[in-house]
């Protein structure tokens, strides 16, 4: 497959932003006299992998929020890897920043702190074509929006062209079958697959959970209560992913956390592994030969489809904000379309937005390699999914039951010993033991 590259005609990132400063950041979405003038809000975040994200938010959106507004807009930026420790301090105590960012199903977690910001929702989606189906189920809660959407850090294939051409494979594989053919081409040529199987953060849930559903296998039923992990379903999908440890990958991916994919494919001892954007956003400016090179793909597809995880980015107000109404009015001045198409170019599409007007947009033709991680939020759920969000299913999570099962069937543990003790943790959890 060739690789990709930018025409000369379509517009680059520093073309958006001017383009964004030309349709004037500021002047819409903020009703004035909402909420009293002359407030400081404070803005809770957790650094971005992408630097660029943060600047724009500090140097263009901040000054033009607080020369509109007349209030001051703090923006808090922690370590990665500490942000939940702080929305739960927050919540516990009621101190703290009026709005936070949200990862995964957090508005569901702290559903009792975070205000309704429904009539915010709504009126993005009217302003912006309407939000795409998938993400209600992160941050609806009893039928309420307890959080705005901004975007999803997708977990896709992130593949070397160069080394699967010299496997003699041109394009990325479209099954997961497939794809097991030409992982073995590919480890006999030393250049083999890796996917994380530890205990890491996102990308052992990034392509288990698929993996688990497109055999036709899930955890829980739709009714939230019954278990159907046991089956045959699961089984195949068990067996899948033993054949593709042993015969594609090497026993040093049962350890990886989320750093270890990321260091072994850049310094090219791996040929796919899945992932977000971020691969391919360092290699541009570390390695830009090798990011010639690089390619993204939709996972595989398996006998019942294709699936993707849902890792959505939100922000909620809490309640013991002093200035919700000023929070409000700032949430719905940054999702108006000026103020949100130049935060989104500034991070070279990593965050993939949720509301559909942006499906066409410019800042997808800088570098059409990242339009898998955009088509991929038609098929993206929840871990847990089709369950609906719960105690339960976050339990689940946090304990590793889908990850360790697939990790000790690669460890070598049998496929019916490592599914029943799946099901004995998920019935304790379910309270059913």
């Amino acid at each position: 497959m060739s690789v990709i590259k930018t025409s000369p005609n379509v517009p680059s990132r520093r073309d958006l932003f001017r383009l964004a400063a030309a349709a004037g950041v500021g002047g819409l979405g903020l009703p004035r006299g909402a909420a009293a003038a002359g407030v400081t809000l404070t803005f809770m975040h957790e650094s971005s992998f992408i630097k660029a994200y943060d600047t724009y938010m500090q140097k263009t959106l901040v000054p033009a929020y607080e020369k509109e507004s007349g209030n001051k807009l703090r923006y808090e930026l922690l370590s990665v890897g500490s942000l939940q420790t702080r929305v739960t301090t927050a919540a516990e105590t009621g101190q703290g920043p009026d709005i936070t960012l949200n990862f995964f199903n957090w508005p569901y977690l702290y559903n009792e702190k975070y205000i309704d910001v429904s009539d915010i929702a709504e009126e993005a989606g009217r302003l912006n074509g309407g939000w795409t189906d998938s993400v209600k189920e992160a941050v609806v809660v009893d039928g309420k929006w307890k959080a705005v959407p901004f975007g999803n850090v997708g977990q896709l294939m992130v593949w070397r062209t160069d080394m699967f051409k010299a496997a003699g494979i041109n394009a990325f594989p479209d099954t997961w079958e497939e794809l097991y053919a030409a992982g073995v081409k590919l480890k006999v040529k030393g250049t083999p697959l890796g996917f994380e199987l530890g205990h890491g953060f996102g990308d052992n849930h990034g392509w288990l959970y698929p993996l688990l559903w497109s055999y036709g296998a899930a955890e829980v039923l739709p009714d939230g209560k019954t278990i159907v992990l046991d089956s045959s379903e699961t089984a195949a999908a068990v067996d899948y992913c033993r054949r593709l440890f042993k015969d594609t990958m090497n026993e040093e991916v049962l350890g990886w956390t989320d750093p270890n994919n990321n260091k072994s494919f850049l310094s090219e001892q791996i040929s796919c592994t899945n992932n977000a954007a971020s691969i391919l956003w360092f290699a541009k400016n570390d390695f830009p030969d090798m990011a010639k090179m690089i390619a993204h793909a939709q996972n595989p597809a398996g006998p019942k489809g294709r699936f993707h995880i849902l890792a959505p980015w939100s922000h909620s107000i809490f309640t013991h904000s002093k200035n919700q109404a000023a929070a409000k009015d700032f949430l719905r001045w940054l999702m108006n379309p000026k103020q949100l198409r130049g935060w989104l170019a500034s991070a070279d599409t990593y965050y993939a937005p949720f509301l559909k007007a942006f499906d066409t947009d410019p800042m997808w033709n800088i570098d059409p390699r990242y339009m898998p991680y955009r088509d991929s939020l038609a098929t993206a759920h929840l871990p847990g999914w089709p369950a609906p969000v719960s105690r339960e299913t976050s339990q689940s999570v946090a304990k590793y039951v889908v990850v360790d099962m697939f990790a000790k069937a690669c460890a070598g543990a049998s496929t019916r010993e490592v599914i029943a003790n799946a099901v004995a943790q998920l019935k304790q959890i379910y309270g059913q033991s």
